[in-house]
């Protein structure tokens, strides 16, 4: 229904020079109060004052204005292209609410910037509208040296990416998914496995990283004579498992890397229905996932998987604080993590 009124017009928030007035002090006061400056430029009954009128204005600092006056917001964008969020998984979940929570201790506002881009100089000029304080580049094709010197020029102080190498002027976070694979390739080879399938994601978003998990078995049996590495293009779906497990007796499999703990249980019901036997012993089939879910342990037989120990959230993010309070530091590699395998009764 219409309200014969017409639409509310939208009120006109509050302004510092209001509450400057009602407080008696100078709009400069005012900023200093409210924006943290206030130690040793203006006495505790005066700021007392100056929170209680903005309070009962409800007032609160413009974001934006502050950014144009200080040339950076207190924005740690963090880039991951919303339609491969998910397929991060619970760990990535994890690790984001850790981390957002330790960068408001430090003074920074975590924000997820999912918007696809089609170049990485496309990608820098999207982040660089929000003049973030630092960016992560989580996913995604790597940044180049102009998307990262427009960056720097926009005013952000802190650009990283990941991956084992950065364009000049960026840190790396390296989280290794070779070492991944070649922990699980080493762990199925002392298990006498010697026809290994590396499970790889249909999702295209998830092709690095299942690339460089292949590498890395490929890495393990490359010493070993007589041994053979075989891709499995999986979907996540039973549809895929099954076709993927009625054709196994043709390659005569004898251990699988999935890319994660999901397509491993996917895959493992799949060969058990299809009248294989999942296990360690020598005619049954190994099978290793990754990511050592709660779920994973709860399977029988309770599912092998990879297991990455990742630096503590805290600890990330005040390395980002630091970069931004240092903008010339020298770009560096800053390993994130390691792998290791959890040894169980899948294989």
């Amino acid at each position: 229904m219409t309200d014969p009124a017409g639409p509310r017009a939208t009120p006109t928030p509050p302004t510092s020079a209001a509450v400057a007035r009602l407080a008696g002090v100078s709009r400069a006061t005012v900023s200093y109060v409210l924006n943290g400056q206030a130690e040793g430029r203006v006495g505790a009954r005066t700021q007392a004052r100056v929170r209680a009128a903005a309070e009962e204005l409800g007032y609160v600092p413009h974001a934006a204005a502050r950014t144009l006056r200080a040339g950076r917001g207190s924005i740690v964008l963090l880039a991951a292209p919303a339609d491969t969020v998910p397929a991060f998984g619970p760990l990535f979940t994890r690790f984001l609410a850790g981390f957002q929570t330790a960068l408001h201790g430090l003074g920074y506002t975590g924000v997820l910037h999912g918007a696809p881009a089609a170049s990485p100089m496309a990608a820098a000029r999207a982040w660089a509208e929000l003049r973030p304080a630092a960016v992560l580049a989580l996913h995604g094709p790597p940044l180049d040296t102009p998307a990262v010197e427009l960056l720097h020029r926009a005013g952000t102080a802190a650009v990283l990416t990941h991956g084992p190498s950065a364009p000049p002027g960026a840190h790396a976070l390296l989280l290794d998914q070779r070492e991944a694979g070649l922990r699980a390739g080493e762990h199925l080879l002392a298990g006498g496995r010697r026809r290994i399938g590396v499970v790889r994601p249909a999702d295209p978003g998830l092709a690095d990283f299942a690339g460089a998990r292949l590498a890395g078995v490929r890495e393990a049996a490359a010493g070993r004579p007589g041994t053979e590495v075989h891709p499995l293009d999986l979907e996540l779906t039973e549809e895929s498992a099954a076709r993927l497990a009625a054709d196994w007796s043709g390659p005569g499999l004898d251990g699988v890397f999935a890319y994660n703990d999901e397509y491993a249980m996917l895959l493992m019901r799949a060969l058990q229905d299809a009248g294989h036997t999942i296990g360690t012993g020598p005619d049954e089939i190994g099978v290793v996932g990754a990511d050592d879910l709660l779920l994973a342990r709860l399977l029988r037989p309770r599912l092998t998987s990879v297991r990455a120990e990742i630096t503590p959230p805290d600890r990330i993010a005040a390395l980002v604080a630091a970069l931004i309070r240092d903008p010339d530091r020298s770009p560096a590699v800053h390993r994130v993590g390691t792998f290791r395998v959890e040894g169980r009764e899948s294989g």
